[in-house]
């Protein structure tokens, strides 16, 4: 039986170097809605809502924020996904000891218009391979509910606007079929591509222009103000150090992501309604195209459309590069390159294994103690987790990550020995790759080998 072209067995990496092929998904949002949160969203909403078009506004939306329902689900999926404390101090846990009580304060608060959010508390997290801090903010844990009870309000309403081109943070969505659909479109001939970085895209969001565009489809003037105020309230470090907000929306509130989607939802319709094939995941986005003067026409298109909604290319991200030939592009933790017909190449980009690196480094400190089966259980969730997205790699892709905690191991097991310098042939001698699989130790490249055969032995 011939296999699919959504498989690769492995006979076909061996033969070809190509790496497997991404699954094919639809990548299409539920038909049904089943994903709303129903307490909001009636029937006879969702019959309106189907039937919208553009130009349709929504009216009345305010008693749906604070009703009780809603704000429970709301309480609920906050505690349940934790995160830290805001600028209060107060977490998740101390939440939830009394959430019955902040819950109807908060909603007596919402009813007579005196709930006003905090600031979000400033973090700064480095980014891999550079000096560069990337900054978050985090808003307190009741705001966090409020929030989320505002986006089961909205969501769908934007989520009914929003184009195919966009995968980020929207319900049946995510990273893998966004990947699928730019290999697609790399081995369909696209390879020419625009790689394209928003400088700072989330701190520079204009406010007036984003609740403008909101307002398209929103008319409750409640839900605009509240709106307003979150994207007003600004970010503390400190006590002393309130920076009110003059634009942007902070990376880690709840609302955030859902913002930064329906600010560039417009880049996305134009982008299609000229012909070009775009794939976006938040504010990361290539576009693939058959020929360089494509490509420099449609990044002529972007730079106009960025500059005219007050938003900022970076001058050294953005690139134009032909994913046919040797260096390739990144995307979403991938690097791609050598793309033609039937396939081509990719495998974790360096920040993704190095990122791997650092969490195991973490783990294993020089002097770590323990029995090996004891660490093998501990690491192994981490290498399950980062294998199961990147199993789609060449397998020389997985090997290094593979050979790295090896390494790491023996040091450590050198180390307890009392051996000084570095690692040397007897402790690979004494600690072979099947030892450590006696031991337990995931191995990265042997389950993908696995895995293709598992495809094969299917077809």
């Amino acid at each position: 039986m011939k296999v699919p072209a959504t498989e690769t067995t492995p006979a076909k990496v061996e033969a070809k170097g190509v790496s497997p092929a991404f699954p094919k998904q639809a990548g299409e949002a539920p038909a049904q809605w089943a994903w709303v949160e129903r307490s909001v969203w009636t029937e006879r909403m969702l019959k309106r809502l189907a039937a919208s078009q553009e130009q349709t506004v929504w009216y009345s939306l305010w008693d749906k924020v604070w009703q009780r329902d809603n704000l429970d689900q709301a309480v609920l999926k906050v505690i349940l996904k934790r995160g830290s404390a805001g600028m209060d101090g107060q977490s998740t846990t101390q939440f939830s000891t009394d959430w019955t009580r902040q819950s109807e304060q908060l909603q007596q608060e919402l009813r007579t218009g005196d709930y006003c959010p905090q600031p979000a508390r400033r973090v700064w997290i480095p980014k891999l391979g550079s000096t560069e801090r990337r900054p978050l903010g985090i808003p307190a844990v009741r705001d966090r509910v409020v929030q989320r009870a505002l986006l089961a309000v909205l969501e769908p309403i934007f989520e009914r606007d929003s184009g195919e081109q966009s995968y980020g943070f929207r319900p049946g969505r995510g990273c893998l079929p966004a990947l699928e659909r730019v290999e697609s479109l790399l081995q369909s001939g696209h390879t020419w591509v625009v790689d394209a970085d928003l400088k700072a895209y989330f701190d520079t969001i204009p406010h007036e222009r984003l609740l403008a565009q909101v307002q398209q489809r929103i008319a409750d003037g409640k839900v605009l103000e509240l709106l307003r105020r979150y994207l007003k309230a600004g970010v503390m470090a400190t006590c002393k150090d309130w920076q009110p907000g003059k634009q942007g929306t902070p990376q880690g509130a709840v609302i955030s992501p859902l913002l930064a989607n329906v600010y560039l939802t417009p880049l996305d319709h134009q982008m299609a309604g000229a012909g070009y094939q775009m794939v976006r995941y938040a504010d990361d986005f290539v576009v693939c195209v058959r020929t360089q003067e494509q490509a420099e026409a449609a990044l002529e298109a972007i730079r106009q459309w960025v500059e005219a909604a007050g938003l900022t290319l970076h001058p050294v991200k953005t690139r134009i590069v032909n994913a046919a030939e040797r260096g390739g592009f990144d995307f979403l933790g991938y690097h791609f390159e050598q793309y033609r017909a039937g396939g081509g190449k990719k495998w974790p980009r360096q920040k993704s294994q190095q990122k791997l690196r650092e969490a195991l480094r973490a783990k294993l400190p020089r002097g770590r103690s323990g029995d090996m089966r004891q660490i093998a259980a501990e690491l192994n969730p981490l290498l399950r987790g980062w294998y199961g997205y990147f199993k789609y790699s060449l397998p020389s892709g997985l090997q290094g990550a593979d050979e790295w905690v090896r390494e790491r191991l023996r040091h450590i097991l050198r180390r307890r020995h009392k051996r000084r310098g570095m690692v040397k042939g007897r402790e690979h001698i004494e600690y072979p790759i099947k030892w450590f699989a006696a031991h337990g130790l995931f191995n990265l490249k042997n389950a993908q080998a696995q895995w293709l055969q598992s495809l094969s032995g299917n077809h």
